[in-house]
């Protein structure tokens, strides 16, 4: 899985995450609020390496902060409400204790820019807060994200798979990508390809569609033709169409993409699209990232061969005649 994989499963999840605390505060059902409470307080101690702990969990309603870290000297706000007064309402209770330490104030499902653009806040107790610094929302925090390597990306990504996982899984749903992938795993594709003529110029469709930085993929895939046909005729045994419907959603993909980026781009994002709904299938069977862009690789460059994708030189030249 690559970095921009990453951070795009993470933008989902917390995105849907933020959405959904909004509407069920909207109807006043806030059970979910109190749970990011403590989500948050891992998640933050994950990215910043703060040990923020819950102050409520020691002292219920505890007034003005919910987040207490006594080695790193920050206390913590977390809030569905991003206003001034919010905020000030929070720097004017009984903080006394805490006039020693950083005051942080976390938004957990709405924009806080403009709370980032006030430059004073009414702060009696002389907590160190500077808002364009210390005013945190999914935005802010998506953007420290995406900063990180790939390493930490894995890290944050792991977490909160982990941490938001119930949210996407009950719309789930079977896909024949997902199948037809758990059969391509099981095959070496190192050896026993075979060699036997493409019944068309594939160089020509690769000049002809410009596809310069994906030619070594299609180069290196373009091979196995023949073995996925194979493999489709045996998948179609259990059902009518399944692989039909593969090549199609794949085609879709390639409908969707073809008009907003480069043909490059656009070959690279039907990988990505490919990858991203199979993950994202109910009977997907996990594999190591890597072998799943490899399989799903081939797929694309087997529905290129089988022109289900990128124009052929002899539509155009069917017109013209």
């Amino acid at each position: 899985m690559n970095s921009s994989t990453y951070f795009d499963d993470i933008e989902l999840k917390l995105s849907t995450h933020a959405t959904r605390l909004h509407l069920r505060g909207s109807l006043n059902l806030l059970n979910l609020h109190l749970h990011s409470e403590d989500f948050y307080q891992r998640f933050i101690n994950l990215l910043f390496g703060w040990q923020l702990n819950n102050l409520n969990a020691v002292q219920q309603n505890a007034d003005g902060v919910d987040l207490v870290d006594k080695v790193n000297n920050i206390v913590a706000q977390v809030s569905a409400t991003v206003t001034k007064r919010k905020v000030e309402s929070a720097l004017a209770k009984d903080l006394s204790e805490y006039k020693h330490c950083s005051f942080k104030f976390i938004s957990i499902c709405k924009d806080a820019s403009s709370l980032r653009r006030i430059k004073k806040f009414m702060n009696p107790h002389g907590l160190r807060f500077i808002p364009r610094e210390d005013i945190y929302d999914i935005t802010s925090i998506l953007s420290h994200i995406k900063g990180m390597n790939v390493d930490r990306l894995k890290e944050v990504y792991e977490f909160i798979l982990k941490e938001l996982k119930t949210e996407p899984d009950s719309e789930k749903i079977e896909s024949n990508l997902a199948s037809i992938i758990k059969i391509l795993s099981k095959y070496d594709w190192k050896c026993g390809v075979s060699f036997e003529k493409i019944p068309f110029d594939i160089e020509a469709k690769i000049s002809y569609n410009q596809l310069k930085e994906a030619r070594p993929i299609i180069d290196d895939y373009k091979v196995n033709y023949y073995r996925i046909g194979k493999i489709y005729s045996d998948f179609d045994k259990q059902g009518a169409n399944k692989s039909l419907s593969i090549l199609n959603c794949i085609r879709s993909f390639y409908v969707e993409l073809c008009s907003t980026y480069s043909p490059d781009q656009c070959f690279s994002e039907i990988i990505k699209a490919v990858a991203q709904k199979i993950r994202s299938s109910a009977n997907y069977t996990r594999m190591p990232d890597e072998e799943l862009i490899l399989c799903v690789g081939i797929l694309v460059v087997d529905a290129f061969v089988r022109c289900k994708i990128f124009k052929n030189p002899s539509e155009d030249n069917d017109v013209s005649s």
